[in-house]
């Protein structure tokens, strides 16, 4: 039987950017656009989303973070929780910690942790780390042996690649690559802008969007049987409003409920209230 708890961990990864059908030899590296790295990097950041399940249904609430490692130049943490939310919590309780730790223009993982609570006694910890410069990848789950590997060249894991995407100079039918570490070996991720539009319906109003449409061909961390969607706002800022992908059963959307980033000149925070799980847990975060 399907288990409901499979549908946050599918949730998550939507952000992982896989590769598509295209040749990766003819296309070149992705380099981050100044001005998007200044905006996207510059302060701290807060995404808060609501994921609903096919027909809407509100299964649970991620939580973005972006936030400068004090008294490092170019170090910053990325931080993603997500939860159940309403009867989902008792159907299946859910509360999952993924934080990596970037350093350089590249913004290219050091460090990668997960804590994983699901269920009515599943737990598990995963460490990951990443030697850049002598193409090594590091792993360890739990108590078993770690695990190492050699990359030909730097990588990103899922989260990385997926902020370092909101930086990238998208222009029309222009692709690039993001190299990604996933399923145990190095990936030439191609990136590849589809089309721009406006989206009137959202929580920062009618806004101009830049949709990104991967095309998935490896299995990654869950099956999937249609193209995943993400939409960047067309600005400096590049805030991912929305995230929609098809499952083997259903389909799943990210729909952005709060957002705070100063450095943008912007604040969707509902009094910071998306930050603190235990102040908003009898609270509805409302959304547009």
């Amino acid at each position: 039987m399907f288990k409901i708890g499979r549908i946050f961990r599918y949730a998550l990864v939507l952000f992982l950017l896989l590769i598509v059908n295209v040749a990766a030899e003819s296309l070149s590296l992705g380099t981050p656009d100044p001005t998007h790295l200044a905006s996207a990097y510059d302060a701290d950041e807060t995404f808060c989303y609501d994921i609903s399940w096919s027909g809407g249904i509100k299964i649970g609430e991620l939580v973005l973070r972006i936030r400068k490692i004090e008294g490092e130049q170019d170090r910053f943490e990325l931080h993603a929780r997500v939860t159940a939310s309403g009867a989902f919590r008792y159907i299946y309780p859910v509360d999952d910690t993924f934080v990596t730790d970037v350093s350089g223009q590249q913004r290219l993982p050091v460090r990668y942790e997960v804590e994983q609570k699901e269920g009515l006694g599943y737990r598990a910890h995963r460490l990951t780390l990443y030697d850049q410069g002598k193409g090594l990848v590091r792993y360890r789950k739990n108590d078993e042996p770690e695990k190492e590997f050699e990359v030909a060249g730097k990588v990103h894991n899922e989260f990385s690649s997926f902020f370092f995407t909101r930086v990238l100079p998208f222009s029309s039918d222009v692709s690039m690559i993001v190299p990604t570490f996933a399923d145990e070996k190095r990936h030439e991720v191609v990136v590849t802008p589809k089309e721009w539009l406006t989206v009137k319906e959202t929580l920062l109003g009618p806004v101009k969007v830049v949709a990104v449409l991967p095309r998935m061909t490896f299995k990654g961390l869950y099956d999937k049987t249609g193209d995943t969607v993400i939409w960047f706002t067309d600005d400096a800022c590049r805030v991912p409003i929305r995230i929609s992908s098809k499952i083997l059963i259903g389909s799943l959307v990210a729909e952005l409920a709060a957002y705070h980033g100063l450095s943008c000149g912007r604040q969707w925070d509902l009094e910071l209230k998306v930050l603190d799980k235990e102040k908003r847990q009898s609270e509805k975060i409302k959304g547009d």
